[in-house]
């Protein structure tokens, strides 16, 4: 018998403390692990993947070892859920593996990079293709500069979306879960019809022909610094694997943030059964989405393609124009009417999946003030029982990075670091089993201990490999991640300061 005590709960609130509502359904739960992977990522990053990986047989692979890598998270993931389902998911968890330092460094990221960089990325993604319907929001149509910032209608229009959504979710748990429902349902439901759509009237037998003969002829496409093509790397051995891992930075940021729902652990009814639930069923239904999204692609469209051709086939997967496979995809079923009809889906989409990023990433900020490791106004919840300020600290920081243009260059800094995260929270089960054993564990992590291995030698595999091919993403992403030591001891010795 272990004298180690299983994670401990939350203290009890004083008399009259407001609590989390516990009203997420299994259902509710689904939306919010689907809602927040499907954004716009699954209609743009394949044209990035084929120009790295140039064939349709790589290309498909990329997207199905993204999904294996996911789905065996999630099967691991849902170990810690149900063992610790409290409010701050995977920051308790590398707490209680590990130490507040590393619990620290993980939530200190996320809000600095992670789920932050995400919810203005997604935003900005909603304006611009606001801007296809109403082209007054067009990027380019620059309304001010300030110090030599241009701030134009798109990044206005990405803040006002945050806002707007920050603003119904200080509403209350229901307000925020119905929306998530709405628009979850409808963008995958959109996506579903879509695949099928492809298979049906947009299958090309040319672009099929010229896919199966370079199934798995590999090449890596170079670009030149004004967007033509520099070089064509022919691709063997050790290269091709290199490139597959390099390819996966696209596809793993497309599949991220399946976990969000173990942030929100302490508004779910029964969260030990239904976040694992959640977590499985959820990642493993996008999961299979893309990969179908991916095989119309190459029904579709020839992988191979050439800058400024005349048409979308000329084009191919590779230079889609903006890289805007989806709205290429959607032209040869469509015709004219495809940059509307995508636009409007990926609004849907990106609205949605920002609304359950918003949503839960805030909790991750008041359980880190819980612990007197972020600022103390958001370890406090509102009137409708939800951490009203953390979540308008949140839209602060994400409309400032909005602003700054920059989201996009951090959230590539950043997915290195949380490949390095993934790995030190699968890593947490088997120290947890060691150091917890007789912890209560209403669910294991399925294929034990071989399963959760693999996830950490492949991520970890993902992570050298990135390392080594993308430094100059790796290195200032690491770099993030450590600043936060600084910090933390900052903070901590502050809270030891005695008050004046």
């Amino acid at each position: 018998m272990s004298s180690n005590p299983a994670p401990a709960p939350p203290a009890p609130p004083a008399a009259g403390a407001r609590e989390f509502k516990r009203e997420m359904s299994l259902f509710d739960s689904m939306m919010i692990v689907m809602g927040a992977m499907i954004g716009s990522g699954i209609f743009i990053v394949s044209a990035d993947i084929a120009r790295t990986v140039g064939s349709a047989g790589y290309l498909l692979l990329v997207w199905f070892i993204t999904g294996v890598v996911t789905i065996i998270g999630a099967l691991s993931y849902g170990e810690l859920a149900g063992m610790m389902p409290h409010a701050g998911g995977l920051y308790v968890y590398l707490r209680e593996a590990y130490n507040p330092l590393t619990g620290f460094l993980y939530g200190w990221t996320t809000f600095l990079v992670i789920q932050t960089g995400t919810i203005a990325a997604v935003g900005v993604a909603f304006a611009k293709f606001t801007g296809v319907l109403i082209p007054w929001f067009r990027e380019d149509n620059v309304l001010v500069t300030v110090l030599g910032l241009k701030v134009s209608a798109a990044q206005l229009l990405a803040i006002a979306s945050i806002v707007l959504l920050t603003a119904l979710n200080m509403r209350g748990l229901r307000t925020g879960k119905t929306i998530q429902g709405l628009f979850t349902v409808t963008k995958t439901l959109a996506l579903t019809g879509l695949i099928l759509l492809g298979f049906i009237f947009g299958a090309n037998a040319a672009a099929v022909k010229a896919n199966l003969a370079g199934f798995w002829k590999a090449s890596w496409t170079h670009l030149a610094s004004g967007g033509g093509i520099a070089s064509v790397e022919p691709l063997s051995g050790l290269m091709v694997v290199a490139a597959i891992g390099a390819a996966m930075v696209g596809s793993l940021f497309a599949s991220d943030e399946w976990y969000t729902v173990t942030y929100i652990a302490g508004e779910v009814k029964n969260p030990k059964r239904n976040i694992p639930l959640s977590l499985v069923l959820g990642a493993g239904i996008v999961t299979l989405l893309y990969f179908l999204a991916n095989v119309a692609y190459v029904t579709i469209l020839p992988v191979h393609g050439t800058p400024g051709a005349a048409d979308v086939v000329g084009r191919g997967i590779q230079f889609a124009t903006a890289d805007r496979v989806g709205t290429a995809a959607a032209s040869m079923i469509f015709g004219l009417p495809a940059a509307v009809i995508m636009a409007v889906l990926i609004m849907i989409s990106t609205f949605g999946c920002n609304n359950g990023l918003i949503l839960s990433g805030a909790r991750v900020y008041y359980a880190m003030a819980k612990d007197g490791l972020f600022f103390n106004a958001t370890g406090s919840l509102n009137k409708k029982c939800v951490p009203g300020t953390a979540l308008v600290v949140q839209c602060v920081w994400a409309s400032l990075l909005c602003l700054s243009g920059r989201y996009s260059d951090l959230l590539d800094y950043v997915v290195f670091a949380v490949l390095i995260f993934f790995v030190l929270i699968v890593s947490g089960i088997f120290i947890l089993r060691k150091k917890k054993p007789d912890a209560e564990r209403p669910y294991k992590a399925w294929g034990y201990p071989v399963v959760p291995a693999i996830y950490i030698l492949v991520a970890a595999a993902i992570a050298v490999d990135l390392l080594v091919f993308k430094p100059k993403y790796t290195i200032p992403g690491l770099a993030i991640v450590l600043l936060g030591i600084p910090v933390y001891f900052v903070r901590k010795a502050l809270a030891k300061a005695p008050a004046d």
